[in-house]
């Protein structure tokens, strides 16, 4: 019976694609993986839309910014998050002003599944500062879509960026 099974290469490569997406990229080994930091600037990918299935249709998906304080005694400030699309253009800002993020607390900025402003090569940017050297954030963006009873969910993290000349 197992002989009889087709796997078609589409979906094949939507699986190993998904696979890929899905490795950590990051091993938390010692003490001195912990990143510290008074002030980032933080890219980090999002995926408006996948394409999938034989038909290489795209399927949409919403999109949840996750912001979240690390350092269990310091509180850091937001000063900039902001959304790009797929040609690097911004598209809005989500603060108007900075915005204190205490101890070990979230915040969030979603994208609807509908918003399809960002595209496929959408980011966001997004700019902190502490008053002292502090356990970094973690920023990741969580996508989630279903269609025809199937769901797909996965994390892009973000990864700190230089701005402009040293």
């Amino acid at each position: 019976m197992w002989n009889q099974v087709r796997i078609t290469g589409a979906f094949l490569s939507t699986a190993l694609w998904l696979a890929v997406a899905m490795l950590p990229t990051q091993g938390w080994s010692s003490t001195a993986d912990i990143r510290l930091s008074q002030k980032q600037t933080v890219y980090v990918p999002v995926y408006s839309n996948i394409i999938s299935g034989p038909r290489k249709r795209p399927l949409p998906l919403e999109a949840t910014l996750a912001i979240r304080s690390t350092d269990p005694a310091a509180s850091l400030r937001i000063t900039a998050i902001d959304y790009y699309d797929t040609d690097g253009r911004l598209v809005r800002r989500h603060l108007k002003r900075p915005q204190l993020l205490g101890p070990l607390a979230s915040t969030d900025v979603h994208i609807e599944e509908r918003d399809m402003s960002g595209g496929f090569g959408a980011n966001f940017i997004v700019r902190w500062e502490a008053d002292r050297i502090i356990n970094a954030p973690v920023i990741e963006c969580v996508m989630i879509g279903a269609s025809g009873g199937q769901g797909i969910s996965f994390v892009s993290p973000g990864q700190e960026i230089r701005e402009g000349t040293p």
